[in-house]
């Protein structure tokens, strides 16, 4: 592989795949996952997308180099790629299926631009929102479980009877469609949740398919109990166990998350994560 600048990104849906290489070859799946960890910060969240391929695939992702192993441009529904590369992908080859609503995401400043100017061309809405990009460190504080005595609250994990309660608390949920992608996240991925006396989840935070702790959230009646930085560092730990990277995102107007990431030194990136909606003019009224 070249000393080339690279782009890390991934892409929410994917169409047809031509004219590329699939990686499909277990194997170099897992070189891949190496050659992906020596990028950190940029490549986190390619990476933790790639360790669940390597892991089961229970998102069903496919990765597609240009070619290999000395690649420019990697694609799977998340892709690694040079600027030029990507920027021709997206309009060269039928990669992404255009005609539906899906998200690109990814951690570099040029993920907007060119993907702005590609929809942009094909006259399809774009929503952007831009989040502090954090990494849980070995040097990150532990959990205090003080917060939990006696035989409640307890802590323990998510179970796939809780997603409606996520669901309606969910900023972006509320429908049918955010249910299903919340019950597959708690069965596929680590959780972890603090339950009342009667094993109602109180605070919680999940993972996501590209490996990221998302969903962090405390019933109002039960905040400044520490419950949300003791779900957050123990999740943390668990992911760190398993071998994946201990990431996540916040909104920078997000003032009692970033002050509870500074207490637990979590490490901000100098990176951001960016989250493009792209909208065909079909599904915008």
């Amino acid at each position: 592989m070249t000393a080339k600048a690279r782009f890390f990104i991934r892409c929410g849906i994917a169409g047809a795949l031509e004219k590329m290489l699939v990686l499909n070859c277990s194997i170099k799946l897992l070189t891949l996952e190496k050659m992906l960890k020596s990028h950190f910060p940029e490549s986190l969240k390619v990476y933790g997308a790639v360790m669940n391929m390597n892991r089961g695939n229970p998102f069903q992702k496919e990765v597609v180099v240009d070619s290999w192993p000395d690649f420019k441009a990697v694609i799977t529904r998340r892709q690694k790629e040079d600027f030029r590369a990507y920027q021709q992908l997206l309009e060269e080859h039928d990669v992404i299926n255009w005609d539906q609503v899906f998200q690109i995401q990814g951690l570099q400043n040029e993920v907007c631009d060119v993907s702005n100017a590609v929809a942009n061309s094909k006259q399809l809405g774009v929503k952007l929102t831009s989040f502090k990009a954090v990494q849980f460190s070995p040097h990150s504080a532990l959990p205090d479980t003080n917060a939990l005595k006696g035989s409640s609250p307890r802590l323990t994990y998510l179970n796939t009877a809780d997603a409606d309660l996520l669901n309606r608390t969910w900023s972006r949920g509320g429908n049918e469609q955010c249910l299903r992608y919340i019950v597959k996240l708690i069965s596929c991925f680590p959780s972890v949740c603090v339950r009342d006396d009667k094993g109602n989840p109180v605070s919680w935070s999940l993972t996501d398919q590209f490996a990221t702790m998302c969903h962090g959230y405390t019933l109002p009646e039960h905040r400044r109990k520490g419950y949300s930085q003791l779900v957050a560092l123990t999740l943390a730990r668990k992911l760190r166990s398993q071998g994946f990277p201990c990431q996540g995102n916040v909104l920078d107007d997000n003032t009692a998350s970033i002050s509870l990431l500074k207490n637990v030194r979590a490490e901000f990136l100098p990176c951001r994560f960016h989250r493009l909606i792209l909208t065909p003019a079909a599904f915008s009224g």
